[in-house]
């Protein structure tokens, strides 16, 4: 990409100077025509080579967040709405953004939209930052003519989606720190502090001292953990390394997904996000135009579950042997019966997207409770499980010095 300043003549015979960013001369001298400007001098200032040594790249900056995205989108939308042609709003917000991940890909497309690609076929190229939920909104926004509506349902969506998120994440990082430190703990008892009271033990009551089940099954595992800790750290890391291996599979996701489904506590929030989330998206897709067995393929994927992406699929080819929606899903155990009777009522109002905004509203208001419930119990929990392996431990070490101690006197 090389940078150009320019100087141009408006319709109405205004002279402007200006900056732009384009692959050579000849995108630069049509990307002005396209803004409806005569240019009369073009002049390179600097070129952006390709290939080298990329810091950002070595650091992971080039990944796009999910706020500076929802930001980007909100931009866009506003620019569009104000009458700001695409090809400005879009040079505009790549040298404002902050995001060098997000700048490199909006200098692609650029390039790419100064060509005569469309805007969705040209975010299509970067499916890591825009996913098909967002580029198949932008494309019917644009064949629809309503691309400004569009993009502001594309932010609202992106907007909610990154509070579910921050809110799971949020509720899963403290359960996490306890787990880690308990862990820690463990190991650090077992490593260092067991050994020596267990010498202490043998010291006071000899090699032939008969000591608690508990003390001996103790002594067992710290002794069995200084001998082989390799082996305990290796085969923990080798496991984890195959399971994430395995869980890449198609087969392996199906498994997981439907597990994950079924664990206490842990499966009813993530149904309530999956619908939550199949709610707003198809109703955001079905909004924006999008045909019934596109958006249903397109918002299967986009839950990120495997069961669900496959009841929506097998939905899919119901409807197209002629099955309403609300019937295909109504016998499904993945939604609640709320989900099929509503979508019922907006297939015969006609207002299927307005109907599931509702439905997704209700459901978010659930995750949110939700959440804050079982953050409210995983506390209580975790410090109740580090007490009680600190206790077992205490336990089996106190037992017999206290036993011993009485031998003695």
């Amino acid at each position: 990409m090389a940078h150009f300043t320019y100087k141009a003549t408006t319709a109405d015979g205004k002279t402007v100077n200006g900056k732009l960013e384009a692959v050579d001369r000849s995108a630069a001298i049509n990307s002005l025509y396209k803004e409806q400007l005569k240019p009369v001098s073009l002049a390179i200032t600097s070129e952006k080579r390709s290939g080298g040594f990329d810091i950002n790249s070595l650091l992971g900056n080039n990944r796009v967040k999910s706020q500076d995205l929802v930001i980007f989108t909100r931009q866009l939308s506003t620019m569009v709405s104000a009458g700001v042609p695409l090809l400005r709003s879009l040079g505009s917000l790549q040298s404002q953004t902050e995001s060098a991940g997000l700048k490199l890909i909006l200098a692609d497309v650029l390039r790419d939209v100064q060509g005569g690609t469309s805007l969705g076929d040209a975010f299509a190229k970067h499916p890591k930052a825009f996913n098909d939920v967002y580029v198949n909104m932008v494309r019917a926004g644009e064949a629809a003519g309503i691309l400004e509506e569009i993009l502001k349902r594309v932010a609202a969506q992106q907007e909610r989606n990154a509070s579910i998120r921050k809110k799971v994440k949020g509720a899963m990082t403290y359960p996490m720190v306890l787990v880690f430190i308990t862990v820690g703990a463990f190991f650090v008892l077992m490593l260092f502090v067991i050994p020596k009271i267990g010498g202490i033990i043998k010291d006071l009551g000899g090699p032939n001292a008969d000591l608690p089940a508990l003390t001996k099954g103790m002594l067992a595992i710290s002794g069995f953990l200084q001998s082989y800790w390799y082996i305990v750290i290796g085969g923990s890391i080798l496991f984890f390394i195959l399971f994430r291996r395995y869980i890449a599979t198609d087969k392996g996701k199906e498994q997981f997904h439907a597990a994950i489904l079924k664990v206490p506590a842990v499966g009813p929030i993530i149904k309530k996000v999956a619908v939550a989330r199949f709610a707003r998206t198809f109703a955001s897709l079905m909004g924006a135009g999008v045909s019934v067995l596109e958006a249903l393929k397109v918002t299967g994927r986009a839950i990120g579950n495997r069961s669900y992406e496959k009841a929506l699929q097998d939905a899919a080819n119901q409807v197209q042997n002629g099955k309403q929606l609300s019937e295909c899903l109504s016998g499904s155990s993945l939604f609640p019966a709320i989900v099929p009777q509503m979508l019922a009522v907006g297939e015969e109002t006609g207002q299927t997207d307005t109907v599931l905004v509702k439905v997704a509203d209700f459901y978010e208001e659930e995750v949110n409770v939700a959440i804050d419930g079982i953050s409210g119990v995983i506390e209580p929990v975790m410090i109740v499980l580090m007490g009680g392996m600190v206790g077992v431990i205490a336990v089996s070490v106190l037992g017999p010095i206290s036993s011993i101690s009485q031998n003695i006197k």
